[in-house]
């Protein structure tokens, strides 16, 4: 371990960041998949603070492992991702050991008096399991990232059922109402983290699509679902949040939005569409996806541990 060097990340190293992102994704899903617009938007988002939350190793010079944090409870939860090759198994545990002290200092300094810390990884990681076992982690929850081959002439944007109306958010005021569909429609999901508009507007960037992002209006009934998408994607069009009120649940209206991404994104010339789902969700999203043509492309494990905050210094 005495010839690795373990630095914070800056956004001039977003290339040889995703040139690694990518190297893990050959391994644990066949293909690259990381763009470079993705690791950029980590890298320049307003709440970043790459000083304190991220951090690289190398190796005789070639990056070896990634990791970013960050703070979205403003409370006990706090989330963090990790890329490390293979055969440097000493470097995912040198930053495993930095990133849960700057966790606790986090969560302490939000007043908390743990960390619960939670990390997304595929099911097949390259980083050794052991590592985290060890030091009390576990996995409370699996997502699958679903796709579907897309083909303009098979998929065309759906007729509305009777009483739907569908509208873009070209308007600040349908985004703002957007932005309240995802946090009502999401409120009960594991893991969902409250964002206010501003920061959504952050996670979501500067330069995003509005006209990707739909309202369901239903007769009798007024907003009731929103459809968040965006083609910024490299590999896929994808689907960031699919959402309908309780009270309107069961009447085909988030079928009818997936098929109509489906037939916009086929018309856009995309020839494949995907998205995430927690497995067990209650509202049975993933029965859903998978009646409507979508497989599994890979699965994530969500791990999580409990730190006090007595654990860091």
């Amino acid at each position: 371990m005495d010839d690795l060097i373990v630095r914070p990340a800056v956004p001039g190293d977003a290339a040889e960041i995703c040139r690694l992102l990518n190297a893990v994704d050959l391994i644990e899903i066949g293909q690259e998949e990381t763009d470079s617009r993705s690791v950029e938007a980590d890298l320049t988002h307003p709440e970043a603070a790459l000083p304190d939350n991220s951090w690289l190793a190398f190796r005789d010079g070639t990056l070896v492992g990634y990791g970013l944090m960050w703070d979205d409870s403003g409370a006990e939860r706090i989330d963090m991702d990790q890329y490390i090759l293979p055969e440097h198994q000493d470097a995912g545990a040198r930053l495993l050991d930095l990133m849960e002290a700057q966790a606790v200092r986090r969560a302490a300094g939000n007043g908390a008096d743990r960390a619960v810390v939670h990390m997304h990884l595929n099911v097949r990681p390259t980083l050794d399991v052991s590592l985290l076992t060890g030091r009390g982690w576990s996995t409370v929850r699996r997502y699958n990232v679903m796709t579907r081959p897309l083909a303009a002439d098979a998929d065309t944007v759906p007729v509305p059922p009777v009483g739907l109306t569908l509208r873009d958010c070209a308007d600040e005021k349908d985004r703002r109402l957007a932005h309240a569909l995802v946090e009502e429609t999401f409120a009960d999901h594991f893991d969902h983290q409250t964002r206010t508009y501003r920061q959504w507007l952050d996670d979501l960037g500067p330069d995003f699509d509005w006209s990707l992002v739909w309202i369901g209006s239903l007769a009798g009934a007024g907003d009731v679902a929103v459809l968040v998408t965006r083609n910024d994607r490299a590999a896929h069009g994808w689907v960031g949040n699919l959402g309908v009120r309780k009270e309107v649940r069961g009447r085909g209206l988030a079928g009818h939005l997936l098929r109509h991404a489906f037939g916009v994104y086929a018309g856009l010339g995309r020839d494949s569409i995907g998205l995430g789902v927690d497995t067990s969700n209650e509202t049975g999203a993933l029965r859903l996806y998978e009646a409507h043509g979508m497989t599994r492309h890979f699965a994530a494990d969500t791990w999580e541990v409990t730190l006090p905050v007595g654990a860091a210094s």
